[in-house]
C-alpha cells in the first residue's frame, strides 16, 4: 500500500470498521504486555511477599522508562500521522529517524545514571530495609535493558500512528511471550530468583526492539527509520515535546504517585506494598483493552484531523467511547465479584495481602467505567496537538488528586486511606475531564 492508498483508506473507509482494524493489534499488544508485566509479579509471588513487594517498588522505574518511550514514540508518531494526512512524507521520515535515535540515547542515559546511583534510587522508590536487597537485584537488569525498552516503545508507536499497528504487534508480542516463557525458566529452573525475572524482562525487551527495527526496515509501506534522516534540532524536539509531553507527564507523575504509594504503605508492612502492587497489575490488565482501543483511534484521529475531516474524528471518538464503556462495565463487575480470588492467584498463602488487595480491587472496580471518557479525551487532544489541555488531563489523576489524597487520607484512615485514594482520584479526574472533553469536541471539531 503506497502513501496515496493509505491516505484514501484512512480518510474514506467506514470509521467504525477502520477503528476496529487499527485497534486490534494495539489491544493485543496492551493485553499481552499487561499480562507479562503481571507475570513477573505472579512468578515472583512464589518466592515470597517481600520479593513481590520488590517488584512493586521497581515498577516506578519501569514507568520512568516507559515515559521516555512514550515521549518519543507518541511525540514522533503524532507528528508523523498528521504529516501523512497532509501528504508530507519527507518530514515524516525525518521525524521517524529523529525520534528513534534520540530515544535510544535517552535510554542509555537512564541506564548510566541508574547504575551509578542504584542504591539511592531503590530507596527513593520506596524500598524498605527488608525489600532493598531484592529491589537492587531486580533494578540492575531492568536498567541494562532501558535503551532497548525505550527504543522498542518508540518504534511501535511510530508504526502505529502511521496505520501499521499490526506490524508493531508482531514485535511487541514476540518479546512479551518470550518473557512469559523465560520467567519460570530463569526464576526456578536456573535458580536465579528475582534476578531471573528482571533478566527475562531485559532479554524480551531487547528482542522486541531488534524485531521492530527489522520490521520497519523491511516493510515497504513503513516510514523508514534511516540514520541519514536523523535531523535533531529545536523545531523537531519542540514538535516531539508537543505531541509526546502528555504521555511523558502522565507516566512521570504515575511513577511519582507509585513512589508516594510505596512510602505511604511502607510503615504498614511489606504485605500492604505487595497488595497494592498486585492490584496495580490487575487494574492495568483491566484498562489495557480500552487503552488499546484508544491507540487504534489515534491514527484515525491524526490522519483525519490533518486532512480537516473533523466529522470523521468525532464519529470515531463516540464509537470508541461506546465500546469502551461496555468493556469497562463488564470488567468492573467481574473485578468486584471475584476480587479475593484474583488477589489470591498471586499470593494465596498470605491472608494479609489478600484482605488488603481484595478491598483495594473492589474499590477501584467501582470507578473503572469512568476511565473510558478520561483516556479517550486525553488521546484525542494529544493526537490533535493540543498540548495544554492534554497535559492538564494527563497530570490530573496522579498529580492533582492521587498524591494529595495519599498524604491526606492515609494519616486519617491508615491502610483504608491508602486504598481509597485511587478510586477517589478516578472520580475527581472524571469530574474534571467531563467539561474539558465537551469543550474540546465543540472548539476543535465544530
Amino acid at each position: 500500500m503506497d502513501g496515496g492508498e493509505k491516505f484514501d483508506v484512512m480518510t474514506s473507509s467506514p470509521v467504525e470498521r477502520l477503528v476496529l482494524r487499527m485497534a486490534l493489534p494495539p489491544v493485543v499488544i496492551m493485553l499481552i504486555s499487561a499480562m507479562y508485566n503481571a507475570a513477573d509479579t505472579y512468578f515472583v509471588g512464589y518466592l515470597g511477599t517481600t520479593e513481590t513487594a520488590a517488584v512493586g517498588v521497581s515498577f516506578s522505574l519501569m514507568n520512568v522508562i516507559q515515559a521516555a518511550g512514550f515521549l518519543f514514540g507518541h511525540g514522533a508518531g503524532n507528528y508523523i500521522s498528521r504529516a501523512l494526512g497532509a501528504r508530507n512524507g519527507a518530514d515524516a521520515e525525518k521525524m521517524a529517524a529523529t525520534g528513534f535515535f534520540t530515544a535510544f540515547f535517552a535510554g542509555s542515559v537512564i541506564t548510566a545514571a541508574g547504575l551509578v546511583f542504584l542504591s539511592p534510587l531503590a530507596l527513593a522508590l520506596g524500598a524498605t530495609p527488608t525489600i532493598l536487597p531484592y529491589a537492587l537485584s531486580y533494578l540492575r537488569f531492568i536498567l541494562l535493558g532501558a535503551p532497548f525498552m525505550v527504543s522498542a516503545l518508540t518504534i511501535n508507536n511510530i508504526l502505529r500512528f502511521q496505520g501499521n499497528s499490526f506490524l508493531g504487534m508482531i514485535g511487541m508480542t514476540s518479546g512479551a511471550l518470550l518473557n512469559v516463557f523465560l520467567d519460570p525458566l530463569f526464576i526456578f529452573t536456573f535458580g536465579m530468583g528475582i534476578s531471573g525475572a528482571a533478566l527475562a524482562t531485559m532479554i524480551s525487551q531487547t528482542v522486541s526492539c531488534v524485531l521492530l527495527f527489522i520490521i520497519n526496515r523491511t516493510g515497504k509501506q513503513n516510514v523508514p527509520i534511516l540514520f541519514r534522516n536523523f535531523s535533531p534540532g529545536k523545531t523537531a524536539y519542540l514538535d516531539i515535546l508537543r505531541g509526546g509531553s502528555p504521555s511523558l507527564l502522565r507516566q512521570s507523575v504515575m511513577s511519582l504517585a507509585a513512589v508516594c504509594l510505596n512510602r505511604a504503605a511502607g510503615p504498614y508492612g511489606d504485605a500492604v506494598i505487595a497488595a497494592v502492587s498486585i492490584v496495580n497489575r490487575v487494574v492495568m490488565i483491566s484498562g489495557s483493552a480500552v487503552i488499546g482501543l484508544g491507540q487504534g483511534f489515534q491514527p484515525v484521529c491524526g490522519f483525519n484531523y490533518g486532512a480537516k475531516l473533523y466529522g470523521r474524528v468525532k464519529r470515531a471518538f463516540w464509537f470508541c467511547l461506546a465500546v469502551s464503556s461496555v468493556i469497562l462495565a463488564v470488567l468492573s463487575v467481574l473485578g468486584f465479584l471475584f476480587a479475593p480470588a484474583i488477589i489470591a492467584a498471586f499470593r494465596k498463602d498470605d491472608a494479609g495481602v489478600i484482605r488488603v488487595g481484595a478491598l483495594a480491587l473492589r474499590l477501584q472496580s467501582l470507578t473503572l467505567p469512568l476511565t473510558g471518557w478520561i483516556v479517550l479525551n486525553n488521546m484525542m487532544l494529544q493526537t490533535m496537538g493540543k498540548a495544554l489541555p492534554a497535559n492538564i488531563l494527563a497530570f490530573a489523576r496522579q498529580g492533582f488528586f492521587l498524591i494529595p489524597l495519599l498524604f491526606t487520607l492515609t494519616p486519617l484512615l491508615g491502610v483504608t486511606g491508602i486504598v481509597l485514594s485511587a478510586p477517589v482520584a478516578d472520580l475527581c479526574t472524571f469530574v474534571l475531564a467531563l467539561p474539558l472533553g465537551i469543550m474540546a469536541l465543540k472548539r476543535y471539531l465544530g
